[in-house]
């Protein structure tokens, strides 16, 4: 499975044969690595240069290691967990601007509703309409039930990407509604009006998608993100002065 790894690089050779491994299905989620001492043999290199190789993956969330008997190194099966951890990283260190996020989001969202018009089945269409009676029953309820209606908001958002069918962007738009909640907090004060406008947008879209209209949803969820930024930013310039 592995041959020996370049002396001039044997570190990074040794993480690169592995994940190569796991990343081209040789090596499949649940798979036990071979023990230590063979992977040594394998790939003619230390206990000190395999174990740190090992660490590196486990950090990158390819494989967990477990000690003691029946221990070893395991492939785990692949997670966005990594990743929005380091999203989470990023934000919490303001390597992400509010028009990052805007640019972005404005992008990819227009591109998921629009896909998810087209795509989009009976099924999922009676997804969207209980989610979208979640966050009405909220709406009516006032901002008491704020988290309430900002989970179901997260969960209309991660459904357009499901139903898009594309793991790129369900796996990065969980990525950024796992994490935007931080910019909630600090930029938006979601009242009563801001609660129904928001509510109103996710109706519109919702109405697009079940009519099969590809360009409105988009237009539609385009003008959703570039409203709630400019709301966000012009907080963001009054906490500034």
């Amino acid at each position: 499975m592995f041959r020996a790894a370049k002396q001039n690089r044997i570190f990074q050779d040794v993480v690169n044969q592995i994940q190569e491994a796991i990343i081209s299905g040789r090596l499949k989620a649940g798979d036990q690595l071979p023990p230590e001492r063979e992977l040594k043999e394998m790939l003619q290199t230390s206990r000190s240069t395999l174990r740190e190789a090992l660490r590196v993956l486990e950090h990158k969330g390819l494989i967990e290691i477990k000690l003691g008997v029946g221990g070893g190194a395991r492939v785990k099966a692949v997670s966005a967990d990594r990743i929005t951890e380091s999203l989470d990283l990023l934000i919490r260190f303001q390597k992400v601007s509010l028009n990052h996020l805007a640019e972005f989001r404005e992008g990819v969202e227009g591109d998921v509703v629009a896909l998810a018009a087209e795509r989009a089945k009976p099924t999922d269409i009676e997804t969207l309409n209980r989610l979208l009676a979640r966050a009405e029953k909220c709406v009516n309820a006032g901002v008491c039930q704020l988290g309430d209606f900002l989970q179901a908001d997260k969960a209309l958002h991660l459904s357009f990407a499901r139903i898009s069918g594309n793991p790129i962007y369900i796996s990065v738009l969980t990525m950024v509604h796992e994490n935007i909640h931080r910019y909630y907090e600090r930029f938006l004060a979601m009242k009563d009006r801001e609660m129904k406008e928001n509510y109103q947008d996710l109706a519109n879209i919702v109405q697009a998608v079940k009519g099969g209209q590809a360009d409105k949803a988009r237009q539609l969820a385009q003008g959703h993100v570039r409203r709630f930024n400019r709301y966000m930013k012009n907080r963001a310039k009054r906490a500034d002065h």
